[in-house]
């Protein structure tokens, strides 16, 4: 089966080997976004809401490159620097979505890339 890479300006550009997203047959599978600001190398980070919404609409993003959203998703994964932030991120995550929630993991982690808080990652059907 064919892959077909995925990248939109709209989201932040990979800083390593790899990309946004690549999708084989109907599986799309988007790489760990953090809130890095589109087109610079700021970071939104002056809350954890504004972190975890900067980290959504990037999602968002790539996934509207696929001609999907978020009612696509079948599978997340977070990644948390402080289990204690579970219920913010919780909270705006589960904004983006209006019913039939995707499975789901949340993972504490020693560190993220750039030291943020939050990296979440996605598989969507399209």
């Amino acid at each position: 089966m064919a892959k077909k890479i995925i990248n939109t300006t709209n989201a932040p550009a990979p800083i390593g080997p790899y990309n946004q997203a690549v999708q084989t047959g109907n599986l799309l599978f988007i790489s760990g976004q953090v809130a890095l600001i589109p087109g610079t190398n700021d970071l939104a980070m002056a809350s954890i809401a504004e972190e975890t919404h900067q980290v959504m609409k990037n999602l968002q993003a790539i996934l509207t490159e696929a001609s999907a959203d978020f009612s696509n998703v079948v599978k997340t994964t977070i990644f948390l620097s402080d289990m204690n932030l579970f219920a913010q991120v919780n909270e705006i995550y589960g904004q983006y979505f209006s019913s039939d929630f995707p499975a789901r993991e949340t993972v504490a982690v020693k560190t993220l890339p750039k030291n943020v808080n939050v990296e979440i990652s996605m598989i969507a059907a399209v």
